[in-house]
C-alpha cells in the first residue's frame, strides 16, 4: 500500500502546474484547502453510508476515492507521505499496531489544543 500511495503521491505532485481544464488533479489544487478538505469529508461519509450498508464493492471504490483526496490534501499542505508513515511507526513503538493514540496523553504532551475553525457558510453560536 505504501508504494501505491508513493507513486499517486508523485503523480499529485507532477499534476500541479497541469491545465485545470483538462487535469481534476490540477483543478482541485487549485481550489484551496478548504475545498480539498470537503471533498475529503465527503469521500469519508460515502465510505462510512456504504459500509454501514454492507456494499463492500462500493467501499472499496470510495475509499479509493478517499485516499486520493487526502493525498491531494497532503501535497497542498506540504506533507509527504514518508511524514505519515513516520508518525504510525512513532505510534506503533509507543502502542503497538492497531491503537489509536490516546487524546489525554497527546494534550499533555502538546500543551496547546488544535485551534477550532469555522466553516465558510456556517456562524458560530455563542454557548450559554
Amino acid at each position: 500500500m505504501a508504494d501505491s500511495v508513493s507513486r499517486l503521491y508523485q503523480a499529485t505532485l507532477s499534476c500541479r502546474h497541469d491545465d485545470p481544464s483538462t487535469s481534476r488533479t490540477a483543478r482541485l489544487l487549485r481550489s484551496g484547502r478548504s475545498k480539498m478538505a470537503k471533498k475529503l469529508a465527503e469521500e469519508a461519509v460515502e465510505v462510512v453510508i456504504d459500509s454501514m450498508n454492507g456494499d463492500r464493492e462500493a467501499v472499496i471504490r470510495e475509499s479509493a476515492d478517499l485516499i486520493y483526496n487526502l493525498v491531494v490534501l497532503w501535497v497542498a499542505s506540504g506533507i509527504r507521505p514518508e511524514d505519515v508513515w513516520k508518525e504510525m511507526d512513532r505510534r506503533e513503538r509507543l502502542l503497538g499496531l492497531a491503537e489509536k493514540l490516546p487524546k489525554k496523553k497527546f494534550l499533555d504532551d502538546h500543551s496547546s489544543r488544535r485551534k477550532v475553525v469555522i466553516l465558510e457558510g456556517r456562524r458560530a453560536r455563542k454557548r450559554r
